[in-house]
């Protein structure tokens, strides 16, 4: 396969990725911006959702000070923004009509839809009437796409560029969304847990409410398989664990993770390439790890140096595989 191809497949699956992924951001920090709550943790709420997104400097140069409407107009419908969620949508069609022919006919009429049905949309008032249910649209047009790939796509290069793409980016938006809402909610809880006395610990725990958790678990689809794993109410530590470490939940970062080492294999006969050894490393380490210890390390400092891998393993599979940045 041409590299250019592979380029516009992966970058078409990254896109759609994120899209889906601003998506349930907004969607968590909208849903617990209806909760009752003091106006500095809303405010915080916002803030974070730009700093995780690397976009506080650009959203404050641009809009100045941080209110909910003016954020999710900003990662929704300002075409300025590359990481907004019209900006991600027409950069996924856009690589994917430059591939038309790789791709199968559903393929393609599902990104070109949704396209034109966003744009449809968004100029018909939809996303401010109900910002709610605007985002499960995305998100379902996310799963459509994956959908019809895995179910009409010829199992070869193509398809395996295209998962890549997917799977790396949903492993960094996975570790970003955990990151900024732990230390949104969570408030430092664990690193406070470790000095205080188990009922204080406790009395700390049922200070945050358990519609906020709830609400972190249906952002990544997590709170009926959390039900099931775990039998019992909402403990954070487990939440980090359902999202970290877990294989078997499929927006882990282990989940992730598997995919990626997965599909570089399918492309690749040499082992000994880069990005498959940084995958496969950093792999072998969520497979064996504990959430204990990366609590006792500090989940920050774990999800920001996980964050700096997977950018490392793109940049190596850019290199190895794509047409060089």
């Amino acid at each position: 396969m041409l590299s250019r191809t592979a380029d516009h497949l992966f970058w078409m699956s990254r896109y759609t990725e994120r899209a889906e992924n601003t998506a349930r951001l907004l969607d968590v920090n909208y849903q617990t911006s209806l909760l009752p709550q003091s106006a500095e943790v809303a405010q915080m709420g916002w803030q974070g959702l730009l700093s995780i997104s690397e976009l506080l400097p650009s959203y404050q140069a641009r809009h100045g000070d941080i209110t909910p409407d003016r954020v999710m107009e900003f990662m929704v419908k300002d075409e300025d923004n590359p990481s907004s969620i019209i900006s991600c949508l027409r950069a996924a069609r856009e690589n994917a009509r430059a591939v038309r022919g790789s791709l199968t006919t559903e393929v393609w009429e599902t990104q070109n839809q949704t396209w034109l049905e966003l744009n449809r949309m968004l100029k018909s008032g939809a996303f401010e009437r109900d910002p709610g249910q605007f985002f499960e649209w995305v998100k379902f047009r996310s799963h459509l796409s994956r959908g019809v790939t895995v179910g009409t796509m010829l199992m070869d290069e193509a398809l395996h560029f295209m998962r890549l793409g997917t799977f790396l980016e949903r492993a960094d938006n996975t570790a970003r969304l955990v990151d900024v809402k732990f230390h949104a909610v969570a408030h430092d809880f664990f690193g406070q847990s470790q000095s205080q006395g188990e009922g204080q610990v406790q009395a700390k725990e049922q200070d945050h409410d358990f519609y906020h958790w709830s609400a972190i678990l249906r952002s990544v689809s997590g709170f009926e398989i959390y039900r099931k794993v775990y039998r019992d109410v909402i403990q954070p530590e487990r939440v980090a664990e359902l999202l970290i470490l877990r294989a078997d939940m499929p927006r882990s970062l282990h989940a992730c993770l598997n995919e990626v080492v997965n599909n570089i294999a399918m492309v690749s006969d040499d082992p000994a390439i880069d990005s498959y050894r940084r995958a496969g490393k950093l792999r072998a380490e969520m497979e064996f790890g504990r959430i204990e210890e990366i609590l006792a390390n500090g989940l920050h400092a774990y999800l920001t140096q996980f964050l700096d891998r997977v950018n490392e393993i793109g940049a190596s599979i850019s290199r190895e595989f794509l047409v060089p940045n």
